[in-house]
């Protein structure tokens, strides 16, 4: 295998024919999972990666040295399946914090309070919580598990690991979890934390997706903003709506991927666990980096297959139209 090494030309952009640039890298370290979201997988659960099919540390940290150096990406995000699952993460954390980018987080928090400290002190700036309802009979309905007082406790201990901020993303699903707004605006309030609702998205494992479960974003800051005020804030390349409560009490955010899309401001690549490069999480192509990582490609070959697959990257998902093309993979196997 070719040995990747640092360079030291100054980076170009990773920029596709519409003229976005690329500065955000999502890599899945696993397709692992140690619950069951019904919107995610089956209660069964999904036949799960071979271990030998599952890029290594040094692959990684390979691909994310590549696209900081050649292409200035600028921040990097760890998700799953669930990240926590994968052995000596602090480890990973590590040596992706070495290469000098901002390096945050995606979990279900359940065993935050083993990890959040090893996390934060292994260079982790951000994390973000997974939590999709506050009531632990819908909890166990929803994931089929009995973790919530874990996860509240990882909220906790992700605090005060100074992982700031933390931020609790919520997918609200109409009929299963959409009385609960009010209750996450409040909990966020309370807590310190911004909850960042995510609209219902078409990548759940069984294909149950319809466009009646999406509550939008209109409807979300509507009934947050019937109780406490809020003013929006201006949005940039992130995918969250971000809007500040009146009275100072924080802020929260609403992702809404299908009524309103940001397709025009992405600038995000992702990496599966499985070594996939993705110019798109709705992508149906991907573009077979663990085959060059382990082919003997050098640094050279795997930029430029990179740059060429964000080349070619679509204007936008389609969602909700007759063109909508709907990924293979489920969410859990793309990472988030």
């Amino acid at each position: 295998m070719a040995q990747s090494q640092r360079i030291s030309q100054q980076p170009s952009q990773l920029v596709d024919s519409y003229g976005r640039v690329h500065r955000d890298l999502r890599i899945s370290v696993t397709d692992r999972c140690n619950f069951r979201c019904s919107y995610c997988m089956p209660p069964e659960g999904l036949p799960w990666l071979p271990r030998e099919e599952v890029l290594t540390f040094e692959e990684i940290v390979r691909v994310a040295r590549l696209l900081i150096d050649r292409f200035g990406i600028s921040s990097i995000r760890l998700t799953g399946g669930e990240p926590t699952v994968r052995a000596h993460l602090p480890a990973l954390v590590g040596q992706l914090a070495s290469l000098g980018v901002e390096l945050a987080l995606t979990t279900n928090g359940a065993t935050l309070r083993l990890l959040a400290d090893d996390l934060a002190k292994a260079g982790l700036n951000r994390i973000n919580i997974s939590l999709d309802t506050l009531d632990p009979e819908r909890f166990r309905n929803l994931t089929h598990r009995d973790s919530l007082p874990q996860v509240l406790d990882g909220i906790d201990a992700a605090c005060q690991a100074g992982l700031h901020p933390v931020k609790i993303n919520t997918v609200v699903m109409r009929g299963a979890n959409d009385d609960e707004i009010l209750d996450f605006a409040e909990f966020g309030r309370s807590r310190g934390v911004e909850v960042r609702f995510i609209e219902f998205m078409p990548l759940d494992a069984e294909s149950n997706w319809e466009d009646q479960s999406v509550v939008g974003v209109d409807e979300i800051v509507s009934r947050i903003g019937s109780v406490y005020p809020l003013e929006p804030l201006a949005q940039g390349s992130e995918p969250a709506s971000r809007y500040r409560y009146l009275d100072g009490q924080g802020h929260v955010g609403v992702i809404a991927s299908v009524t309103r899309s940001f397709c025009h401001l992405c600038d995000r690549v992702r990496l599966t666990a499985d070594g996939q490069f993705r110019n798109c999480l709705f992508a149906t192509s991907e573009l077979d980096l663990r085959a060059l990582l382990r082919g003997g490609a050098s640094d050279d070959e795997i930029a430029a297959a990179m740059a060429g697959s964000v080349a070619e990257k679509w204007a936008g998902h389609q969602i909700g139209q007759v063109a909508f093309i709907r990924p293979r993979r489920s969410m859990s196997q793309i990472g988030g």
